[in-house]
């Protein structure tokens, strides 16, 4: 029985041997025929017998139904091989065919770039033959021109008479002569255009400042007189002996004056703050009716306190006026003690201010720093708060000053040329040379009449020219210089210094004048000789 099993599944194999698609349904009825002969051979022995006949019945009538199954299957899966094989070589023959026609495509338009590049290189090639017979007939031409011109070059040079270079260096030396004339008449025309429209510029600059600087215009004047209640104050003022006048002359360093001047005692001293300081201590010692030295003594020292703090409010007001800071404290006093010094009537601290502002407003019309223009304009005259006790120029004594408080070089040289001592190199000196001009000359600004100022410069011109050896006087900075030019035959150069030192004195002796005045003299040599 066993033995008829395994030739069942030897058939079975060999079945699917041939028909590989038979693994589903044919094996699997096998199978359970095969387990369905081992659970009834399990039941008993005594029924295997006739369970192996339906078995075996089974198992074939399986066979058949895999076989049957098996080729169907096979029938199914032939046909759609056929189908899928047929539809493969469908969609590759339209491959083909579509790529045939683009080959044949590239092909008919390669051949017709082909044939545009012939034609190309065709036209290219009649280009170049034709460029090179232009280029041989350019060399041809050229080769001609410069023997005409080397031929034109020596029929000039033999009409002329010159060489090729002694004409090029004529023709630049004439052109040379025209150009030159052009540009002086263009720059005349340019000049003339620039000063037309300068001076319309600033003179409306100037009108400008003028006018959005309203200050006061009333000069303060340091006061010399003082008045007395009555005649009999007088005589306390000198006291017994004089000692009382003697200690106010003493402890200020002024002169008192007591003359037949109803009521009033004149000072008289060349600085102004002392001046003012004896002023005050005179009026406090007349209030009090105490005089004598010990109350003189602590008078006059309340009263230079007095003095000494005025002078500082009056820097520091200064500074506020004009919107300025970074003054050292000594500078504030210097420039508060020009509140006490006048030139021409004209106070120096008010004139000092008016400047600054004056020089703000036209650096800001002409878009210049202005802070820099107000602190050199404040500034330009400070030079005068020493001028009573240290010898020199209030221009000299300005710029030493600024130096040694570290004033920026700006603001030196602005000082250093407000009057024409040197030449204005910087934008602000000249504005500051401008505004010193406008304040000095606004109507009321200072007292001294045209009369009087030219009265005083033909005596300075006088007193120079009537020593000998004086050729010709020049009275210049506002009577602030005298320029004197001597007769070289007559005064030699060791003589020139002892000349201006005699001047200078007959000029203190006989003059009044405010600040100092410079001579200067000057001698030259020529020698002249004609060719007839």
């Amino acid at each position: 029985m066993i033995h008829d099993i395994v030739h069942v599944l030897a058939a079975a194999e060999n079945i699917g041997s041939v028909v590989p698609w038979i693994a589903g349904g044919g094996i699997g009825a096998v199978l359970s025929g095969i387990a369905c002969y081992f659970i009834g051979h399990k039941k008993g022995r005594r029924s295997a017998d006739s369970e192996i006949g339906s078995a075996e019945e089974q198992a074939r009538h399986i066979v058949e139904e895999g076989i049957k199954t098996a080729n169907s299957k096979k029938k199914e899966i032939l046909i759609e091989a056929r189908e899928e094989i047929l539809q493969t070589k469908n969609e590759f023959d339209r491959e083909v065919k579509d790529r045939r026609a683009e080959i044949t495509r590239q092909e008919r338009r390669l051949s017709g770039k082909e044939e545009n590049l012939d034609r190309k290189l065709e036209a290219l090639e009649k280009k170049e033959e034709s460029l090179n017979r232009k280029i041989r007939e350019n060399t041809e031409a050229n080769e001609e021109i410069q023997r005409l011109k080397a031929q034109e070059f020596e029929t000039l040079e033999r009409v002329a008479g010159l060489s090729a270079e002694e004409a090029k260096l004529q023709m630049v030396e004439q052109l040379e002569g025209e150009i030159r004339r052009e540009q002086a008449i263009r720059l005349t025309e340019l000049e003339s255009e620039f000063k037309e429209e300068a001076d319309a510029k600033a003179k409306n600059i100037i009108a400008l400042a003028i006018q959005r600087l309203a200050s006061d215009q009333v000069a303060e004047a340091t006061v010399s007189v003082v008045n007395l209640p009555n005649d009999d104050m007088k005589g306390r003022i000198i006291g017994r002996e004089g000692r009382n006048i003697r200690a106010i002359e003493q402890m200020t360093g002024v002169d008192l004056i007591i003359d037949d001047t109803p009521e009033a005692i004149t000072i008289s001293g060349f600085d102004p703050v002392r001046r003012e300081v004896a002023r005050l201590a005179l009026e406090k010692l007349i209030s009090d009716g105490r005089i004598h030295p010990t109350r003189i003594e602590e008078t006059v020292e309340k009263a230079r306190r007095e003095v000494d703090a005025e002078i500082k409010a009056a820097g520091e007001r200064a500074t506020y006026d004009t919107g300025l800071h970074g003054f050292q404290p000594e500078m504030i006093k210097l420039l508060g003690r020009l509140k006490y010094r006048t030139s021409y009537g004209q106070n120096v601290l008010m004139h000092s201010v008016e400047v600054s502002l004056l020089s703000g407003i036209i650096a800001d019309e002409l878009g210049c720093d202005s802070t820099l223009a107000k602190r050199a304009g404040l500034l330009h005259d400070i030079g005068k708060a020493l001028t009573q006790e240290v010898e020199g120029s209030h221009v000299q004594l300005g710029v030493d000053l600024a130096r040694r408080f570290k004033e920026s070089s700006d603001v030196i040289h602005a000082i250093e040329a407000h009057h024409g001592d040197v030449e204005p190199r910087t934008m602000v000196a000249m504005i500051v040379q401008a505004a010193d001009a406008i304040s000095a000359a606004r109507p009321g600004a200072r007292r001294e009449n045209l009369e009087n100022y030219i009265k005083r410069l033909t005596k300075l011109e006088e007193i120079a020219n009537s020593f000998s050896g004086v050729e010709k006087s020049f009275a210049i900075q506002a009577g602030r210089e005298l320029r004197i030019m001597v007769k070289p035959e007559q005064v030699r150069d060791d003589d020139m210094a002892l000349v201006a030192r005699q001047i200078a004195q007959k000029i203190e002796g006989e003059l009044e004048y405010p600040g100092q005045i410079k001579i200067s003299i000057i001698r030259e040599n020529r020698a002249v000789d004609y060719a007839k």
